[in-house]
């Protein structure tokens, strides 16, 4: 009887844990953010904005120190070109990222435009990131026309981050806040 009650208890304990993870998920999805320049390009997929830190959604960019191979077999330096290409497109006039959500990292999940064009998809479109989760036709543009990373052999920032012990695992707050956010629906 005892552990009975034990585990009833444990799990309600979990389940108000549980609840107390969703409410805190609720609040995080603030209303959406607007963020103007002047931006800092961190690495290719991240900006700084003063000390607030933005993830640019929909792709994924080769990390600073990762180098890519061109068509012959030469390497070169796509995660700082990534970069460059980044800090170039946020410099233009009227560079603006709107962002809601925030990630494991505390990043603010941005969608950045320049004038009527979105600086994401760009990325994407030049070969300098790769399509995550959105951008699937600018990266098959890119592909096909062997535009940056594309132009030869490269890992895919996921997998170089990955073989080199940069895939740390969330922290198990962040675990159970994306898993409750999943159970509910939510983004």
């Amino acid at each position: 009887m005892r552990a009975l009650r034990m585990v009833r208890e444990g799990v309600l304990v979990i389940a108000l844990f549980s609840l107390l993870l969703l409410i805190v998920a609720k609040l995080d999805r603030s209303q959406e953010v607007e963020i103007s320049g002047p931006f800092h390009a961190i690495d290719g997929d991240t900006l700084a904005a003063g000390d607030e830190r933005l993830r640019l959604t929909g792709l994924d960019a080769p990390e600073l120190d990762q180098t890519c191979e061109d068509s012959g077999g030469a390497a070169w330096d796509c995660g700082r070109d990534a970069r460059q290409l980044l800090a170039r497109l946020v410099r233009q006039s009227a560079a603006t990222c709107h962002g809601r959500g925030r990630d494991r990292y505390r990043r603010l999940l941005v969608t950045c435009r320049a004038g009527a064009g979105s600086i994401n998809a760009e990325l994407v479109r030049r070969g300098m990131a790769v399509a995550a989760g959105q951008f699937e036709q600018e990266q098959a543009a890119a592909r096909g026309e062997r535009q940056g990373i594309w132009a030869g052999e490269f890992d895919a920032p996921r997998d170089w981050r990955a073989s080199r012990g940069l895939m740390d695992s969330p922290d198990t707050f962040s675990a159970l806040l994306d898993w409750s956010k999943r159970l509910v629906g939510w983004p």
